[in-house]
């Protein structure tokens, strides 16, 4: 199961933005994945703790570009402004 979860973010990298897989995709792939196992031979405990770190690592990078996209914007507005002032 973390083969398919691992090339479905792979494949998701080479994707547009509009279509790549986010937090709420992979909470559904989780949850469909530990609803489909088997009762008589379930997930291993180290693959789900990995799952539960990727997911976390997935929050985290969301969070840092989202951040990092604000500060860009901010610089660009700041850059611009100095321009103007600059060629006055």
């Amino acid at each position: 199961m973390i083969n398919s979860i691992t090339s479905a973010s792979t494949s998701a990298a080479a994707k547009p933005a509009s279509q790549m897989l986010g937090q709420a995709d992979f909470i559904r792939l989780m949850t469909t994945q530990m609803k489909l196992q088997d009762p008589t031979d379930p997930v291993d405990n180290k693959e789900m703790i990995a799952q539960m770190a990727q997911f976390s690592s997935l929050s985290g990078i969301e969070t840092i570009n989202n951040t990092l996209k604000a500060i860009s914007a901010q610089l660009g507005s700041v850059i611009s402004a100095q321009n103007t002032l600059t060629a006055a």
